[in-house]
């Protein structure tokens, strides 16, 4: 049902069995996929794809141009992946042409309240970004990843797979996978275990994870040194995106 106040563009792509409410706008090269719930008074402006199942609650702005003051109108794009929940209040920013000029949402995530995701992030799947979580520019969030609320994460930076924010935390270098961090700025504590069991992580596979923890974080070893004893771990494929990911960052893990 598409209410009567809603202003929807002739060029916008509406699925089959899409709900839109009371005073919502539908910009021009807007996709909306099938079965998705779009609540009031939200704003969609493309290029904008959204896929199935998603819904969208009021007062939500997707879509929109981008803050960064190199943006010149160029037409960049913002893909959101299926079964997404996009709370009050969240604002969600199309690319730049200084990076591949995409913001990408995949499936099944849940954006709370007043979350902002900014121009050229990159959110995968199964993620929870709790109440005014704020992502900077170019960030990346890997797939199962838990933002606890008012968490400020600076622009580049890159959060691993199952890797937890506590609430308040502030992130200005990388997270790897499995790791949770907290503080200002944040800093590794522990790992995400109750996560990890929740997954089907088995407790073999969750000791080598604590095993590679502490070689990283507890043994005063440097990051090569570290990784180099990981690798003779012989662990399963679970500490292959550790490595990877600690091998690869750009800015720098937490320490």
């Amino acid at each position: 049902m598409i209410h009567p106040t809603a202003l929807i563009d002739d060029s916008a792509r509406i699925g089959n069995n899409v709900s839109i409410g009371p005073y919502t706008i539908v910009g021009p090269d807007v996709e909306i996929g099938d079965h998705c719930v779009i609540g009031p008074h939200v704003v969609l402006r493309g290029p904008t794809v959204l896929g199935q199942h998603n819904r969208v609650f009021q007062f939500a702005s997707v879509g929109e141009d981008c803050q960064d003051k190199k943006y010149n109108g160029e037409p960049t794009r913002l893909i959101i992946g299926d079964h997404n929940v996009i709370r009050e209040g969240v604002t969600i920013h199309r690319g730049t042409v200084q990076d591949q000029g995409i913001t990408q949402i995949g499936n099944h995530n849940l954006l709370m309240a007043y979350v902002h995701v900014a121009h050229d992030c990159v959110v995968g799947d199964h993620t929870i970004l709790a109440n005014n979580t704020t992502l900077a520019g170019h960030v990346h969030v890997g797939d199962w990843a838990i933002l606890g609320g008012f968490t400020g994460v600076h622009q580049f930076c890159k959060i691993g797979a199952h890797a937890f924010t506590a609430v308040n935390s502030v992130v200005v270098q990388d997270i790897p996978p499995y790791i949770m961090a907290q503080g200002h700025n944040a800093v590794p504590r522990t790992i995400n275990s109750e996560g990890l069991k929740r997954r089907g992580f088995t407790a073999e596979q969750i000791l080598a994870i604590k095993r590679a923890f502490k070689l990283l974080y507890r043994q005063g070893l440097t990051v090569a040194e570290a990784v180099e004893q990981m690798r003779e771990l012989n662990a399963d494929a679970e500490l292959t995106p550790f490595i990877d990911f600690i091998v690869s960052s750009q800015r720098g893990i937490i320490r």
